[in-house]
């Protein structure tokens, strides 16, 4: 059995001694299907990492001959460290990455066999809007109704499904032939036609631009092997072990792929002889992975993948790893109880040999605000009592709506926190200048870059200019870069604009001559960029604090290439490109080595594979989770029912579920019911430290006609926290104030008859004392532009996503800023006080 000699190769013992023995068994197992059923934090990345050693070893199987493909960059870089220990620094070689960066690889080889050139940029979800956008405007279609995004979704769902454009037409607008001008969509009543119309002719204006979106690296890749037999041939050759991460999280397109790349429907015979897969037949395939965390389906996900593997491949072996390694079995029976109640799920039941643990911590407050300030001081006393590090508390939420009044809690108790998928470093203006900049050079074609940067820095080419080059560009059957470099042939141009222009192309041009002589270092070509296009020199002139920020994050731009240089050892720009495209949402959360001195806020989506010794799992309410969209939907609640067993299974050591009685929604307060998977919960799992709310106590107090005090039916006397006295200088109701003795928002609907606060245990509360105001006598009002106050701000410090608080209502964001001069405004939105224009130089607001 010949092997290679760079592997470490090591005796059986070490791969399975320390297994238990379900991991033995999947470890060794032989042949050509097999489903590994990995619970939550049962072990499934050193099952398969030890299963690839094991084929190396045992099977000897080639490092060239297997492909493992996760779904993040950060989990591919854990297995490939993980198989670095185990087998040597071969393991560095092998392909051990994300579906995207594996389609990559393999588009740059041999996409120019579809009409994809090999310097191909991939586009993100600005370029793909900007794109739509551009399409609107020239099909003259309402943006409004049919939104940039919401096409785009509609067109991925295309592209998971491997549905074309061509079919689309064919069904749709047969007529239209992409690339025409002046057609019209947009049929009242037949919204598929425009869907039909835009997508053909997004993917034709992809093509022109030698360009890409994520969809596509899958969908072109599987039209590359349907279309090139030989193509195919060589991939049936070269991966014979083909080991999947995340099964469940599959989409049809991926599903696909991964029978394409292993040749079973190629109609080969595998040679029976043979240890391993052998050199011939259909590829050996493993996957990993869990229906009960099944979580994606609104990205295209299909559970049906897994569990349907077994028909899928009729000679298939399961697996179920169900001992967890994670979590204290209280966490675990929680988990197990909760997820029972999905039909036709394969029956599983995690256990684990750490003990019981502590009991889940529960609580009802009476607002998500209340919610927020309990949270607060329970992490608070963890880490001053407990000496528990905020970087191992973990605050999880449905919604990322949820993360305001959150937030809030957190700045008001001085809590550090880090919110998981705010604005993503790639995402960030400066740093998406120089991008396409980078972009540009190494793809003249793409015509979005291109033309995001022809005024950035501002040199006189603004929308007229972009205009003419584009028309000349449609005249001449070319690029936008096309009808740059001949901007001299534009009839009607002024000098005045022509001078710039040509200033630019020659500028681009030096650009991409010094990239091809130091193409093997891209940190080089990012520091000459930033320096020859002005975008370095224009911030650092700057007097706007923010644009420092700003000037230290293309800073960073720059050590990430150089970082990139250092670990790749056949850098090139393109490459160095591809890894900033690549990066995903959880990329960008700390090793869980290192203390970041912060709590992680973040959606449930996000905290998938990942694990806290503390985790607060909140907003546990009907309508909220489960999302209000499942109310009516047996498999919506079923995919929200394994969304809360993700969640419960990312606690080690402590699980804290909590709920609000009331919610801000649409502007509006609304009284919120239990979450049905708290009562799916056994109850002797659940220390309730507040089991109702204050006016659920009430009613329950009026329902049993109780004339007595509260606390006999466990009302106002167990554990309560202090409060401060109001939430970010305003009261919940007309004006009064929690915790302050004070009526319950007098003007609400909130009981007004009754008092709540530090007061309400007192004698008057008993005999339902109404407390009373005289509306203060209004002065007339005037116009905000004759305020002569002035807090100094400036509308330039303020951009759309900042974050500021304001004195009455609290955090919130900025959706606009219109700089009017003196009388400048921004819009925040505060969550649930409300989307408010505020005058800048008057407005008690603070930036964070």
């Amino acid at each position: 059995m010949q092997q290679d000699p760079d592997v470490i190769a090591r005796p059986p013992e070490a791969l399975i001694g320390d297994l238990n023995p379900q991991q033995a068994e999947a470890v060794q197992y032989r042949g050509p299907a097999l489903l590994i059923g990995a619970g939550a934090g049962s072990g499934k990345t050193r099952v398969l990492t030890r299963r690839i050693a094991w084929i190396l070893t045992q099977f000897g199987a080639w490092p060239s001959q297997v492909l493992a493909i996760t779904f993040t960059n950060k989990a591919a870089a854990e297995m490939r460290e993980r198989l670095e220990s185990l087998i040597g620094p071969v393991a560095s070689r092998m392909w051990v990455s994300t579906f995207h960066s594996a389609c990559v690889r393999i588009l740059r080889r041999d996409g120019e066999r579809i009409g994809l050139k090999s310097g191909f940029t991939i586009y993100d979800t600005a370029d793909c809007e900007r794109l739509i956008k551009l399409i609107a405007n020239d099909f003259n279609f309402d943006v409004k109704r049919y939104t940039p995004r919401s096409i785009l979704a509609r067109i991925s769902d295309y592209k998971n499904n491997l549905t074309s454009a061509r079919e689309m037409l064919a069904q749709y607008a047969p007529d239209f032939k992409p690339g025409q001008r002046g057609y019209r969509v947009g049929r009242i009543g037949n919204p598929e036609e425009l869907y039909a119309v835009v997508y053909a002719e997004y993917q034709h204006r992809l093509a022109a631009a030698n360009a890409v979106d994520f969809d596509d690296l899958i969908v072109r890749t599987v039209e590359l092997l349907r279309a090139c037999p030989d193509v195919a041939e060589y991939y049936h050759r070269k991966f014979r072990y083909i080991l999947v991460d995340e099964y469940q999280d599959t989409n049809h397109a991926q599903y696909v792929l991964i029978r394409e790349l292993a040749g079973v429907d190629a109609g080969e015979h595998a040679d029976m002889g043979a240890v391993g897969a052998g050199r011939v037949g259909p590829a050996w395939i493993t996957v990993v992975g869990d229906s009960d965390q099944s979580i994606y389906a609104f990205r295209g996900a299909d559970i049906r993948n897994i569990q349907d593997f077994e028909q899928d491949f009729p000679n298939a072996k399961t697996i179920m790893l169900e001992q967890n390694y994670r979590s204290t079995q209280t966490i675990l029976d929680a988990a197990n109880a909760v997820i029972a109640h999905n039909e036709g799920r394969k029956p599983k039941r995690l256990w684990t040999a750490a003990g019981a643990g502590e009991q889940i911590t529960a609580y009802a407050a009476d607002t998500a605000q209340l919610e927020a300030h309990w949270i607060a001081a329970q992490i608070k006393r963890l880490h001053t009592d407990d000496g528990v590090r905020y970087s191992d508390i973990a605050v999880m939420y449905r919604a990322n709506a949820q993360s305001r009044s959150l937030e809030e809690g957190l700045i008001q108790a001085r809590v550090p926190y880090q919110l998981i998928g705010g604005t993503k470093f790639y995402e960030r203006r400066e740093v998406k200048d120089a991008l396409a900049y980078l972009q540009a050079i190494v793809n003249p074609a793409d015509d979005i870059n291109m033309r995001r940067i022809l005024n950035v820095p501002k040199r006189g080419l603004g929308a007229r200019a972009e205009s003419q080059v584009t028309l000349h560009a449609q005249q001449i059957g070319g690029t936008f870069w096309d009808g740059v470099a001949h901007a001299d042939q534009i009839e009607g141009m002024t000098a005045r604009t022509l001078n710039p222009l040509m200033r630019f192309a020659q500028m681009m041009q030096e650009l991409r001559e010094f990239a091809q002589e130091h193409d093997a270092k891209p940190s080089q070509i990012v520091a000459e960029v930033l320096e020859r296009s002005g975008l370095l020199e224009e911030l650092k002139k700057s007097q706007d604090p923010q644009d420092q920020s700003r000037v230290e994050n293309l800073s960073q731009l720059q050590s990430v290439a150089a970082e990139y240089e250092q670990n790749t050892p056949d850098a090139t720009l393109a490459g160095f490109l591809e890894t900033t495209a690549l990066v995903a949402d959880s990329d960008q959360l700390p090793d869980e080595s290192q203390d970041s001195g912060k709590v992680t806020l973040m959606t449930l989506h996000t905290a998938k594979g990942l694990e806290y010794p503390i985790v607060f799992l909140t907003g546990m309410e009907q309508g909220t989770f489960p999302h209000a969209r499942a109310m009516e939907d047996t498999s919506e609640l079923s995919e929200e029912r394994r969304l809360a067993y993700v969640g419960i299974t990312r606690a080690k050591r402590h699980l804290f579920v909590t709920r609000a009685a009331v919610r801000a929604q649409w502007g509006r307060s609304a009284e919120m019911m239990p979450s049905q998977f708290l009562d799916e919960i056994p109850a002797d799992l659940i220390d309730w430290k507040r089991k109702e709310a204050g006016m659920e106590r009430m009613r329950s107090g009026w329902r049993a006609n109780a004339s007595h005090d509260f606390g006999a039916h466990g009302g106002w006397n167990d554990d309560e926290f202090d409060a401060p006295s109001s939430f970010g200088g305003s009261s919940y109701g007309s004006r009064s104030s929690y915790g302050s003795g004070s009526s319950y928002g007098s003007g609400s609907s909130y009981g007004s008859r009754s008092t709540y606060g530090s007061g309400v245990r007192g004698s008057a509360a008993h005999a339902g004392k109404v407390t009373t105001r005289r509306a203060p006598v209004r002065q007339p009002a005037q116009p905000a532009s004759s305020l002569k106050a002035d807090n100094h701000l400036r509308i330039e410090d303020f951009a759309v996503g900042d974050k500021v608080t304001h004195d009455k209502f609290g955090l919130g964001t900025v959706v606009d800023a219109q700089d009017k001069g003196r009388n400048s405004v921004i819009t925040v939105d505060f969550g649930s006080s409300g989307v408010k224009r505020l005058m800048l130089r008057v407005a008690p607001i603070e930036k964070l």
